[in-house]
């Protein structure tokens, strides 16, 4: 059976190989990051406002590379793809809701972690491997430029997501050097003598 293409840009020649990573792979490597930040523990008052600057910083940047990417190669290769996509649209704007105001993401995201990857199961199987790597090397790239900071009032769909994201990304990012705010995992084990997890 042929799958449908995507109609992705031709990934670059490497040995005449696929190269790069599956979204399936990268995004389930993001969840176990997520879940593993959500249970990180307690500790100093420090400590926890970092964990939870870096939960948001994560979050922020892995919702808005899902909605630039995933959600419209969810709508233009499933069946049933505008209403799978506007749901998980609608549940990650609660998430930056949540976040944004500090309140309690723990079941929301694990719900979220659930729902994609059932979403990511029937993607592998409706398209092809080729355009999996593709969506996989475009949600990489979106992230680096992605905001680290919840921002709900934002663009939540094609076209205008990925014009302002990268510019609110940029933003965050200045003010991220200079108030010296955690973003990612590896910032917090280095600020922590390797005591994350």
């Amino acid at each position: 059976m042929r799958l449908p293409p995507l109609h992705l840009p031709p990934l670059p020649p490497v040995a005449g190989s696929l190269s790069g990573r599956s979204v399936v792979d990268v995004l389930a490597e993001e969840h176990r990051e997520l879940l593993a930040l959500l249970g990180a523990g307690a500790g100093s008052a420090r400590r926890r406002r970092d964990l939870l600057d870096v939960l948001a910083a994560s979050a922020s940047r892995h919702l808005c590379a899902e909605r630039q990417y995933l959600y419209p190669a969810v709508r233009a290769a499933l069946p049933d793809g505008a209403a799978l996509a506007a749901r998980e649209v609608a549940a990650g704007h609660e998430i930056l809701i949540s976040l944004r105001d500090r309140a309690d993401v723990a079941g929301a995201l694990r719900r979220h972690v659930d729902a994609t990857a059932a979403l990511l199961d029937r993607l592998a199987g409706a398209v092809t491997v080729e355009d999996l790597v593709r969506l996989g090397s475009r949600v990489e790239v979106a992230e680096e430029a992605a905001p680290t900071r919840p921002h709900p009032g934002a663009p939540a769909t094609p076209p205008w997501n990925k014009v302002v994201d990268p510019a609110l990304g940029t933003l965050d990012r200045l003010r991220d050097a200079v108030t010296g705010r955690p973003t990612s995992a590896k910032m917090l084990t280095r600020r922590y003598a390797n005591r994350l997890f």
